[in-house]
């Protein structure tokens, strides 16, 4: 691993840093895929549990370059941004309450690597920028380095993914119930803000009830009915689009009973539902994600690890966000804070993403992708689609079949 470390910080040293990523693995079989990757193919894997062991050990660090390509062509080619993935090493099983301080010293000094390595954007993904939404004050002196959650892009992706699951199935969305479990999170709260005036009936579930009602009473003075609650148990019975924005330690979310052919919307990092939670009849599909048209590379080579996904170029959109900033050149802390995303930002950002070739992803679950089971519903293969109410099961790609 140190030989890799070593020819990395050299290109740091040489390279313009355009953007920088800071993320975390959400898997233990993640985190030895990287790990293998760091110490090269000449050695041997580690056992688990030295894994286990090595990784709350390893401080955070530049683990690759990342290069992304716009759609956008200049007089000398095609449009690019440089830059870095940050791992800040959080291990998979220490997202809890009890680590807070350790993890936000893991994101700070992930963020001291980005500053120094002179990243002009610095994108917080995943846990990372729970952390931090409400605590940019805990981030080290910035210098000429400006952070962003991007969470104003994973909106934005969450909200086309809902449009077009329910186009998909013939839904008509203004007359649908939409429940927002973590409402009063960022992401949660954005969705609220951006779908609430679209639909018949918003239902907000968060532990905070005093941010639910002051949540609540700024849809209200917009126009939206809306119901809160602690307990969304009660809700889920009556819903028919869901979202999944939970800042949950593991993917450990039940709904429960939930309506007939309801869409559910998982866009937590780690994922938020449950592998054991049961609801044969809903149309889940994995939220927030994007995909790039103009070209991705890792060096070294991290596809299929840094972005683990059954399509190709695909990355989540809080780190999209900086990537599609810098290849805009608008250098500049888009989405900070709590409670600030509205409408109009999302469509900003998700207009600047398109502009550079930067999409909402093909839709999939962890059985597999969710738009080629609706065509094989509408070309009448009863083989695979036994009729109303019945999900299609699809055999999964390489990708996920590796990572279940």
């Amino acid at each position: 691993m140190g030989n890799s470390v070593a020819s990395l910080a050299r290109r740091e040293r040489t390279n313009d840093v355009d953007f920088a990523l800071i993320g975390h693995q959400e898997s233990w079989r993640a985190a030895a895929d990287v790990l293998a990757v760091l110490r090269g193919p000449e050695c041997m894997p580690l056992p688990d549990d030295e894994i286990k062991d090595i990784l709350p050990w390893i401080p955070p660090r530049a683990v690759c370059h990342v290069e992304v390509g716009s759609i956008l062509r200049t007089k000398r080619g095609g449009r690019q941004a440089h830059g870095l993935y940050i791992d800040s090493f959080i291990p998979p099983d220490r997202l809890e309450a009890a680590y807070l301080r350790e993890n936000i010293a893991r994101v700070r000094g992930a963020a001291a690597c980005a500053i120094q390595a002179g990243a002009k954007i610095v994108s917080l993904g995943g846990f990372s920028s729970i952390l931090i939404e409400g605590n940019f004050d805990q981030l080290p002196e910035r210098r000429d380095t400006v952070f962003t959650t991007g969470n104003t892009l994973t909106v934005a992706f969450v909200v086309q993914g809902i449009q077009k699951m329910c186009a998909m199935e013939g839904r008509d969305l203004q007359r649908s119930t939409l429940l927002i479990v973590g409402a009063t999170g960022d992401v949660g709260s954005g969705c609220a803000r951006c779908l609430g005036p679209l639909v018949r009936r918003v239902q907000l579930n968060a532990r905070n009830v005093e941010r639910l009602r002051r949540l609540a009473a700024e849809l209200r003075a917009d126009g939206v009915e809306v119901e809160i609650a602690a307990d969304f148990q009660p809700f889920s019975a009556e819903t028919e689009v869901v979202i999944c924005a939970a800042s949950l330690a593991s993917p450990s979310l039940l709904l429960g009973r939930i309506a007939p052919d309801a869409i559910v919307c998982d866009a937590g990092y780690p994922k938020n539902l449950s592998p054991s939670a049961h609801m044969p009849a809903a149309k889940v599909f994995f939220g927030g994600l994007g995909q790039i048209t103009g070209g991705l590379k890792f060096a070294p080579d991290f596809h299929g690890i840094l972005n683990r996904h059954p399509f190709p170029d695909v990355v989540h959109g809080c780190l999209l966000e900086g990537m599609a900033l810098a290849l805009e050149g608008r250098f500049e802390p888009f989405s900070q804070g709590r409670g600030f995303i509205t409408p109009a930002r999302a469509d900003e950002i998700a207009a600047i993403a398109a502009r550079h070739g930067l999409h909402l992803a093909p839709l999939y679950n962890a059985d597999g992708p969710v738009e080629d089971n609706f065509v094989a519903r509408r070309n009448g293969r009863e083989d695979e689609y036994m009729g109303e109410g019945t999900t299609l099961v699809c055999r999964p790609p390489p990708i996920l079949q590796a990572l279940k």
